[in-house]
């Protein structure tokens, strides 16, 4: 029995479940709670929060400003949400450079220009040194409902398609590239980027889709095993139908890792109505951000709460909701 906190339970995976199963749920459950989105519906509002601790705080494509700009202007887009306004709190440790802070801040700025949203209030702390490796950063966000839309898994239906926004473990190689000095291609940078456009465009030429989620702690592994095991029904997708970037599933090989599990920042997972999907996926790859998306499997009936992948030689494995922390301090 797990009686002290491990780095695995900020994860997205099974200890991470336990914790909220555990200790979260029981003090906090109610009946928006208990949706277990990626943000929670009250009213005709939507609203989330998130708490960035990556490191490396600079790294190919982004840093920890960006990241947290586009985290919760995604966590609240996949809600069904038009994300309006952001808070921001900083954890700052003494004797952080000001010009990395400045640098950051920047960054939050031209995200949050990007995605449409306001930052329009925060808080700054400051805490003794070896106390915040450098900077921790909170962001909580409020957006609008879309009318008409209903994002959750109880809509998720046998025979709907699973579509996927593009090629998947970019943002974890690229922080490992930051943080061992990987030599990687220049092409492959993370992902993080604002997705509120993209599902918005999606919605509009189809508002019944069922469920949206971003992978990132977890990666597709584990966004897909919490759909399933939410709405009661099984899900099989397709090894080969799965967009990842050949250097990404070198790195996998190299070290272990299922690209399924790895952590995305500008992806997205949708479960959609099967004579819908290839309206969206067209409309998807019209947009920046999934030119390379792509209907990688359905919703079955049979198996409920589980999740196959059928490999390249025909056979089905189940895809397990990953067990600990393949990449520690991921965002």
């Amino acid at each position: 029995m797990v009686t002290k906190i491990l780095s695995a339970h900020g994860a997205g995976g099974q200890l991470s479940t336990q914790l909220l199963q555990e200790v979260i749920l029981p003090a906090f459950d109610n009946e928006i709670l208990h949706e277990l989105h990626d943000g929670a519906k009250v009213g005709r509002l939507a609203m989330t929060t998130d708490s960035y601790v990556v490191r490396p705080i600079f790294f190919r494509g982004g840093d920890i400003g960006k990241l947290s700009v586009c985290g919760t202007v995604n966590d609240l887009a996949v809600t069904g949400a038009v994300p309006k306004w952001l808070s921001v709190g900083m954890i700052l440790e003494e004797g952080f450079e000001i010009a990395a802070l400045k640098k950051i801040v920047a960054s939050m700025a031209a995200a949050a220009r990007e995605a449409g949203v306001k930052i329009v209030t925060g808080d700054t702390k400051v805490v003794g040194r070896g106390q915040a490796d450098g900077i921790f950063i909170n962001t909580a966000g409020v957006g609008e409902l879309i009318g008409g839309v209903d994002i959750s898994a109880r809509n998720v239906r046998a025979g709907m398609k699973v579509l996927l926004s593009g090629t998947i473990g970019d943002h974890a190689a690229a922080i490992l590239a930051g943080r061992h000095g990987l030599e990687l291609p220049d092409e492959i940078q993370s992902d993080c980027a604002p997705l509120n456009e993209l599902i918005a465009e999606m919605l509009t030429v189809e508002p019944r889709i069922a469920m949206l989620r971003d992978a990132t702690r977890g990666g597709v592994a584990a966004v897909l095993n919490e759909i399933a095991r939410a709405a009661s029904v099984g899900i099989l997708i397709d090894d080969e139908k799965i967009p990842v970037r050949p250097e990404v599933r070198g790195v996998c090989d190299i070290l272990g890792f299922d690209a399924l599990e790895l952590a995305n920042e500008g992806k997205i997972v949708a479960i959609v109505p099967s004579e819908s999907a290839e309206k969206i996926l067209s409309t998807m790859r019209q947009n920046v951000h999934g030119t390379n998306a792509a209907v990688i499997g359905e919703v079955v009936a049979n198996s409920a709460g589980k999740v196959g992948l059928r490999t390249s030689i025909g056979t089905v494995r189940v895809v397990e909701m990953p067990a600990g922390e393949l990449v520690p301090r991921i965002c």
